[in-house]
């Protein structure tokens, strides 16, 4: 019996990949900022800080690492992440990732790649697999859009894949040795936003007009060049609007 850890595991995709990885034989660690109060086997640590990392990975064969905010700390986290794993003799480290990290010169994306660059450059064991945004993410702005008197929505396509196909895929990779970056994980269709925003609309029974919107500048026209997408991996099979048939008709 292997010991996972695994970060963010309160998130949107580590609660799913949580759930998988306990219907194995595995014994399953989690770590948040805020664990779950009932979970005996969570560790309450802030990776941005460090304290208590070390007693979390005692004895872990596979870490999963899925904690992140755009807000900023990612690279302190992984820092600390990497010298923890290095001292426990981690077996492997598996790390989610974004499409496009290494092409869109958003803030957020280029402090993943750098966390790309430092776990590959480490004597670590390690995995990395890059994902499109999460069906959840795009129903989260849809929402946020939609308080609007018009639904404004970014002029862009987009290749949304659902967490829970994504969590499918971590479980997997848990199974096999590390292989460095493996191949990217896409939504099964890409699709004008604008479409994605009609689907939102008709699920919640919403009539508003909508109202698309360019920026200026290089990140608004890197996402407008599909530097996000990963046609060639569309291996996933919920559509959005599947899932907003799921999540509103439950």
């Amino acid at each position: 019996m292997r010991t996972i850890l695994v970060t963010g595991a309160t998130g949107a995709l580590g609660t799913h990949v949580t759930d998988l990885l306990r219907q194995s034989d595995d014994h399953v660690r989690t770590l948040s900022r805020h664990p779950d109060p009932t979970d005996p086997h969570a560790h309450a640590v802030d990776l941005r800080q460090g304290t208590g990392l070390d007693q979390a990975l005692d004895g872990v064969h596979t870490l999963l690492h899925l904690a992140s905010t755009p807000t900023g700390g990612d690279l302190q986290a992984a820092t600390h992440l990497i010298g923890a794993a290095r001292t426990a003799r981690v077996h492997h480290l598996i790390y989610i990732s974004i499409v496009g990290v290494d092409r869109i010169p958003l803030g957020y994306y280029k402090t993943k790649h750098t966390v790309e660059q430092a776990l590959q450059a480490s004597d670590l064991g390690v995995t990395i697999l890059r994902t499109t945004q999460f069906h959840t993410l795009i129903d989260g702005l849809c929402a946020r859009m939609a308080r609007l008197p018009a639904m404004a929505y970014p002029d862009v396509d987009v290749q949304p894949v659902d967490p829970t196909e994504v969590a499918l895929r971590l479980a997997r990779l848990t199974q096999e040795e590390p292989a460095g970056r493996v191949d990217d994980m896409g939504g099964p269709h890409i699709e004008p936003f604008a479409d994605l925003a009609g689907a939102y609309l008709r699920a919640h029974r919403l009539n508003k007009p909508r109202l698309p919107l360019r920026a200026p500048g290089r990140i608004f026209a890197a996402f407008r060049a599909g530097n996000h997408l990963t046609p060639q991996h569309a291996v996933g099979r919920t559509t959005f609007t599947r899932y907003l048939h799921d999540t509103t008709h439950p």
